[in-house]
């Protein structure tokens, strides 16, 4: 696409903004906020469009906005005080008023006349990750009251999902500018530049309330997931609290789930950074030496391709543990120093992401036998995202670790609520298998167990197939036959010579 306005030529195609036949010099940012207030030059653009379109929603201050605005004003030759292209209105926005011929359209269609609309060239470019947006909920009792309480609940569920932060999603106010509009979810998806939407309705019906749901990609308009809630109308913040945790622990697994498909499915020539990490974690999730050591390739595929990942890093911290926990490793002192290594350079990233701080936590508590620090990390990322079934799955193995048997199973069961169909599920029951023996609670301990081996995921080889059963039977048969602690599965600090290992080994020979 090309766009023409006076002697200048914005190529979008070799991003290139051109004044006669010399090329312009522009950043990324501020070619991408050209491009943007030139496709949607029709309407005033608002700060918040801006932030979405060109930081992919990340905290903008006003200072960093004005400062990229002016260097594209520069770019063009316009300025603050001439405005002959970018215009400001005070508490609206800006807007691109400078005519624009489009080289890509039919002879004679004016630019200005186009439908913003209508128009396919307004379509917002999808970000790198997974994108949504969740719609207004249909009010389909005719009761006003409703008509609040179903945007209420909308907003939970926005809020819930902007907490995970491998999850793009649109702000709310955005979203609402289609309520009470019949609207076509491909063109929400062009227009708010999202691969999935969340849509629903609200009836309420003898003193009780149905919702329903349905995820659905925008690309295709195919139906992902659908399902329907029904409540009692009692204390109505809590019913929307309630409903929002019931719907967000449902789709977010299953949209993880439909882009790892989808990585899978794509030529290998176009995979990027994230393909690459999601391509990772089904490998991770099988937890055998040779998933394991796939899931590693891959994550350290994804880190040199983008050096800053880091999901990518603390995911290859993670599997270098469990190397050294399942056995897998040759060289058990090199992979921990290597787990450790991983997850403190993803810290050094991003130490405000829920699942790069649960990651991280564990390997702390496990390599480096820092349960005091590990515990504040996880507690950290269940506040940061509480609808996380890393966090709260982590969580439970620091506490465990730490001797805090009781209050690892009540992470674990959170962690099952929050997202019961989890692909790492069977580790969560082989946790608290292993907690109840430390409280001496036989009985549930083998029930767990026994849950564990049912949620295994199949695994390649006998071989492989033999660790995570044997060690989940042993542990607790064992120690509910002599009715003392068995340590069959020996922590992975003891072999790193971590300055905590004695300590934790005399507090768990105490306690036997």
């Amino acid at each position: 696409m090309r766009y023409l306005f006076e002697d200048y030529a914005l190529d979008t195609d070799r991003r290139e903004l051109r004044r006669g036949a010399d090329v312009v010099p522009t950043t990324p940012q501020v070619f991408d906020l050209l491009d943007f207030l030139i496709r949607n030059r029709e309407r005033v653009v608002s700060k918040d469009d801006l932030v979405i379109a060109i930081w992919q929603g990340r905290t903008v201050s006003n200072a960093a906005l004005t400062t990229r605005l002016n260097a594209a004003r520069s770019a063009i030759g316009d300025s603050g005080e001439k405005q002959r292209f970018i215009k400001t209105l005070p508490r609206k926005g800006v807007r691109f008023v400078g005519a624009v011929q489009d080289t890509n359209r039919p002879t004679g269609t004016a630019a200005l006349s186009d439908s913003h609309a209508e128009s396919p060239e307004t379509a917002l470019a999808l970000p790198d990750k997974p994108s949504i947006a969740v719609l207004p909920f249909e009010n389909m009792s005719g009761d006003p009251e409703q008509e609040y309480f179903a945007d209420g609940m909308v907003e939970e569920i926005t809020t819930a999902l902007s907490r995970f932060k491998w999850l793009f999603v649109i702000a709310r106010n955005s979203s609402f500018t289609f309520k009470g509009k019949v609207v076509d979810v491909k063109e929400v998806g062009r227009r708010l530049g999202v691969r999935y939407v969340l849509e629903g309705s609200v009836r309420k019906a003898s003193g009780k309330v149905r919702i329903t749901g349905q995820l659905i990609d925008a690309m295709t308009g195919a139906h992902i997931w659908a399902d329907r809630f029904e409540r009692e109308l009692t204390d109505v913040f809590a019913l929307q609290d309630e409903v929002a945790v019931a719907v967000v622990s449902v789709i977010q697994p299953k949209l993880l789930q439909t882009e790892i498909t989808m990585a899978t499915r794509r030529r290998p020539e176009n995979l990027t950074a994230y393909d690459y990490y999601l391509r990772a974690m089904p490998q991770y999730y099988l937890t055998t030496g040779e998933g394991l050591a796939e899931a590693l390739r891959l994550a350290r595929r994804a880190l040199e391709l983008d050096p800053r990942f880091g999901l990518a890093a603390s995911l290859a911290g993670r599997c270098h543990m469990l190397n050294v926990l399942f056995g897998y490793a040759v060289d058990p002192q090199f992979e921990c120093k290597e787990a450790i290594r991983l997850v403190r350079l993803a810290l050094s990233l991003d130490d405000s992401d829920p699942d790069t701080l649960a990651r991280a936590s564990v390997v702390s508590a496990y390599m480096a036998g820092d349960c005091e620090g590990a515990i504040e990390m996880a507690d950290r990322a269940v506040a940061l995202n509480p609808n996380s079934f890393i966090a709260s799955a982590s969580r439970g193995w620091v506490y465990k670790i730490a001797g805090l048997s009781d209050e690892a199973v009540r992470s674990w069961e959170r962690a099952m609520r929050m997202s019961p169909v989890d692909p790492q599920l069977h580790m969560a029951f082989l946790g608290m298998a292993m907690a109840y023996i430390e409280v001496r609670r036989f009985d549930e301990s083998i029930v767990a167990a026994k849950k564990a081996l049912r949620q295994t995921p199949p695994l390649r080889d006998l071989t492989a197939a033999s660790r995570l059963p044997s060690l989940i039977s042993d542990v607790t048969l064992r120690r509910a036959r002599r009715r003392r602690v068995y340590l069959r599965s020996i922590p992975p600090q003891y072999r790193c010579g971590s300055p905590g290992a004695e300590h934790t080994r005399r507090n768990e020979l105490r306690r036997s």
